[in-house]
């Protein structure tokens, strides 16, 4: 089997080193794989395999011997050195949000739109969606190819480590503060503290009135699914360390019952269906950590509309959300374009 080089730039970071580890449980054909990161964390050691990667500075990183990046570094990070690694003949995925919306870059979760892969040769760049996002096209869309999909109103309790380390450690010391000295810990990462608190916020307001995550999960879904779907969101901020939750209403064209929906949702690759209201049998972020499916529980027609449906969706926001999905799109384009 051919073997690759891989850089994974931002490989310090939460996603980074979840790329580092996904590589290695997916056994993905590579040859030598770089940790590439900024200046700050640039000479520390990550281990891959039980050997230290010595962390290269991505300001002076020659990606002339690299076929894949892997890229988390953050939007701005992204714009400038995307472009660059492309130049010197390196296929980039990246997980920001700068290049999501681009026409000419696709927007891929490999199980919804697999079709869309070829499309990179137009920047030679692939876009990971949002985390929020693509759990939930995972659970729209046997549903959407069964019965077509109108209309979704989609609520997210979202975990810190969507907003990074420094996110985690407020929601630590902020927690710790509580039950110990009652020091009073300031927001540095959220609006408010988020501590024993949920906040309705994630990113920016824009002058429609949501925010910027909210539009992120209605113009990606539309471009990765359909985009005809009207979608509305509020996203939402809560004190879980990790994994991401949804309340997702769907409305139809044609009628599907709860019960055909939850046999669609069984049979799809990367779904797991845990839905047992009689035993308390459904999933919370803390048992979808550190697992790679997206996690449907509660599935039941909404009494409120002719063709509806409810359901919860839980998955682990650095794996399926972030990581995960990325490797998977890797593997998706050494299989069918990278031969």
């Amino acid at each position: 089997m051919k073997k690759f080089n891989v850089a994974v730039v931002g490989a310090s970071g939460n996603v980074g080193r979840e790329m580092l580890n996904i590589l290695v449980e997916l056994d993905f054909p590579v040859d030598n794989v770089y940790a590439v990161a900024s200046s700050r964390t640039a000479g520390t050691v990550i281990d891959f395999k039980g050997k230290d990667l010595i962390v290269q500075d991505l300001a002076t990183f020659d990606f002339s011997n690299v076929d894949i990046g892997l890229f988390s570094p953050g939007g701005s990070v992204s714009a400038q050195y995307a472009p660059i690694a492309v130049k010197a003949g390196c296929v980039v995925v990246d997980n920001t949000s700068h290049f999501r919306m681009d026409p000419d870059v696709p927007l891929v979760v490999p199980e919804v739109n697999p079709q869309a892969i070829g499309g990179y040769t137009k920047k030679g760049i692939i876009a990971n969606p949002n985390c929020s996002t693509i759990q939930m096209v995972m659970a729209l869309k046997p549903i959407h190819d069964a019965a077509t999909i109108t209309r979704v109103i989609v609520s997210t309790y979202q975990a810190v480590s969507g907003a990074g380390k420094d996110a985690m450690d407020e929601l630590f010391e902020q927690s710790r503060a509580t039950f110990g000295s009652g020091k009073i810990v300031p927001p540095k990462k959220f609006t408010k503290e988020i501590a024993f608190n949920v906040i309705p916020q994630i990113d920016s307001f824009l002058d429609n009135g949501y925010t910027k995550e909210e539009m992120k999960m209605v113009n990606e879904t539309k471009k990765i699914m359909d985009p005809a779907i009207r979608v509305t969101a509020t996203t939402v901020r809560v004190p879980v360390y990790n994994g991401h939750s949804e309340s997702v209403t769907i409305e139809t064209k044609k009628k599907i019952s709860a019960a055909e929906a939850r046999r669609l949702l069984e049979n799809f690759d990367g779904v797991v269906v845990v839905d047992d209201p009689a035993n308390l049998a459904y999933i919370t972020p803390r048992e979808a950590a550190g697992k790679n499916a997206t996690f449907v529980s509660r599935i039941r027609e909404d009494e409120s509309v002719d063709n509806g449906l409810n359901m919860w969706v839980v998955a682990d926001n650095l794996r399926k959300g972030a990581a995960l999905n990325a490797v998977q799109i890797a593997q998706c384009l050494i299989r069918d374009h990278l031969k």
